[in-house]
């Protein structure tokens, strides 16, 4: 009896990582698409790119903040992530550095539907940006560390800092279909660098 429970046990661990691999790619799904139409984009939408049917979509995010909150984590925990692995496969800790701001462009778009969606719950609101904060902040100061430590970037910025000013280059484009905040994200960063000698 022992080992046919074993045996279950082993038939059913795949299915819990192909249901989370399953789940991971419906999240990096509706995050693409909240990126190129917003957070109150459709549904289907969403569904067509995950390659999901609308009702998988319901089974796994009742309501839309629902589906808001998961992107919002799968993003954080994304960004979290891609700092190490950067800073492991870029020769320059910089280049590492930009990568980094560029995914965090996509998250900071992502998220500025997300006080509309939780109106109802302000609190929930405070606890995830806590949430990002906490995640966030020591990759970026890692990443500055390295490119301060390398010599490419000059010494002094705090990485709430960066993370503040990228945040508020982002914020036009809400308003402005023609704003490129990336365009100034990079010419914020290209300000950190150490100047070269002569």
């Amino acid at each position: 009896m022992a080992a046919a429970d074993e045996a279950a046990g082993a038939s059913a661990r795949p299915k819990r990582a192909d249901a989370v691999r399953n789940q991971r790619t419906l999240l990096a799904a509706a995050a693409e698409v909240f990126v190129t139409s917003g957070v109150d984009a459709p549904i289907r939408e969403i569904a067509q790119r995950a390659g999901v049917g609308m009702g998988t979509i319901y089974r796994h995010f009742p309501t839309r903040a629902d589906l808001v909150v998961a992107v919002y984590r799968h993003q954080v925990e994304a960004c979290a992530e891609a700092g190490p692995a950067l800073l492991a496969e870029e020769k320059s800790p910089f280049t590492a550095l930009e990568r980094w701001v560029d995914l965090f462009v996509d998250f900071l778009v992502t998220k500025h539907g997300l006080a509309d969606a939780l109106r109802s719950d302000s609190g929930g609101f405070e606890a995830l940006h806590a949430y990002f904060l906490d995640r966030l902040v020591p990759v970026c100061g890692q990443l500055l560390d390295a490119a301060v430590g390398a010599g490419e970037v000059r010494p002094g910025t705090a990485p709430y800092e960066l993370m503040r000013g990228v945040g508020n280059l982002c914020v036009g484009r809400d308003d402005d279909p023609r704003y490129d905040p990336r365009r100034l994200v990079e010419l914020l960063l290209r300000g950190l660098r150490e100047p070269r000698p002569s």
